[in-house]
């Protein structure tokens, strides 16, 4: 099938600098204090050994979700430019990629002439044909190995997983040819290739369709994680992942692919290492990723209200972490608060929080609070969900404790 595919280029795309990165450190569990041990639950109570007079958490807005007014930065949004729903931006950084290299290709189910489960490519296979914008069968662990067969040869695939929870099926593919083969060819091969799809809690999908995978991908040696959460990081980190010579997965929330933002008409890249500073604060820096972003933009509203001044980083990069802007803003402000929506056990948060003690330790004023999703299977029932979720109140909750 490989072989198939190949005749879309007559020649592979100029290989770009190859990046080299760091993995980060995978962490074990959060540091805890007995005597500093709080329990922040949904409804924005605290619950702490500490005295009562210090149980000062306020109920606020929950099951916050991302509303078109935010920005990914004031700058950009007020730079000329078009205005662009996120689906959108994806797309046209795509198309931008395909018309610039031949060897770009798109593979996956209904990726074709129905144009993808959420439109990412609509109106692609008319413009460049059937043998560029591959339809496949439902058969993940066929297609991403044909896909990864494809980047050995020089073409630069796009793999769509309809949704992230299906790529399951192609974990070994993923595992033990994506992510190694440039290791154990001896550097023969490299694997140009980008994973890409919708992930994340929506709206009662249930808990099949809720997957949060990067926990899943992040201990596989060889791979890059970035995850968008603006329309303008989207199309950035899209045309970025494509000229990188390393595999990338890019993680899509399917609640913000509907998120319209202003962004500029001249071509831009951005780095597939570097985080996003969304709000410069002094108190406390609050990393996060994705739909959270909004979650914890919400809360931050709150929190100024309170006389607090909150950091706000999306670390964008989930392997590896940005530890330079990271350590920065822990130098600065002493104190980390982690929000993310994957799996607490196991999740980003739990090794960023190890990253994070091991290389700023001693910057540090208070045990570094991680904020993610209970361990259970996502309920299908609306109210169930949203309790499984962070939700802003906790935030706010968690800030105030930290900041006492």
């Amino acid at each position: 099938m490989a072989a198939i595919v190949q005749g879309i280029g007559a020649t592979a795309a100029p290989s770009a600098s190859s990046n080299k990165f760091l993995l980060s450190s995978l962490g074990s569990s959060l540091l805890e204090k007995k005597r500093n041990f709080f329990v922040v639950r949904s409804d924005g109570k605290c619950y702490t050994g500490l005295n009562q007079q210090q149980r000062r958490a306020q109920n606020v807005v929950t099951n916050a979700v991302a509303t078109k007014e935010e920005k990914a930065s004031a700058a950009v949004g007020s730079k000329p430019g078009h205005e662009l729903l996120l689906f959108e931006a994806l797309r046209e950084g795509l198309e931008e990629e395909m018309d610039r290299d031949p060897c770009v290709c798109v593979m996956g189910e209904d990726v074709g002439h129905y144009g993808g489960s959420y439109k990412v490519t609509k109106g692609l296979a008319e413009k460049y044909g059937d043998l560029r914008v591959l339809d496949t069968p439902i058969a993940e662990n066929s297609f991403t190995g044909m896909g990864i067969g494809a980047a050995m040869t020089g073409l630069r695939p796009i793999v769509e997983g309809m949704n992230m929870g299906f790529l399951l099926l192609a974990f070994n593919q993923i595992s033990n040819n994506c992510g190694m083969l440039h290791y154990t060819s001896g550097g023969q091969f490299k694997i140009p290739i980008v994973i890409r799809g919708p992930g994340g809690v929506g709206r009662q999908l249930g808990a099949e369709h809720s997957q949060r995978l990067e926990s899943y991908f992040q201990s596989i040696p060889g791979i890059q994680m970035v995850a968008c959460s603006t329309a303008y990081n989207a199309k950035g980190l899209m045309k970025a992942a494509i000229r990188s010579d390393n595999p990338v997965i890019l993680f899509e929330h399917v609640l913000l692919y509907n998120l319209k933002e202003r962004i500029p008409d001249e071509e831009y890249v951005l780095n597939l290492e570097e985080a996003e500073m969304v709000r410069p604060g002094e108190h406390v820096t609050i990393l996060t990723y994705s739909r959270m972003r909004y979650h914890v933009m919400q809360a931050a509203k709150t929190l100024v209200n309170k006389g607090y001044d909150p950091e706000v980083i999306d670390i964008r990069s989930l392997k590896p972490f940005d530890l330079y802007t990271i350590g920065n803003s822990v130098k600065k402000t002493h104190r980390v608060l982690i929000v993310e929506e994957c799996m607490r056990t196991g999740g980003i948060g739990a090794s960023l929080t190890a990253a994070i003690n091991e290389n700023f330790h001693d910057h540090l004023d208070a045990p570094i609070v991680c904020l993610s999703s209970q361990d259970v299977p996502t309920p299908y029932a609306g109210t169930l969900e949203e309790w499984t979720l962070v939700q802003p109140a906790q935030i706010v909750a968690a800030v105030e404790q930290l900041c006492l």
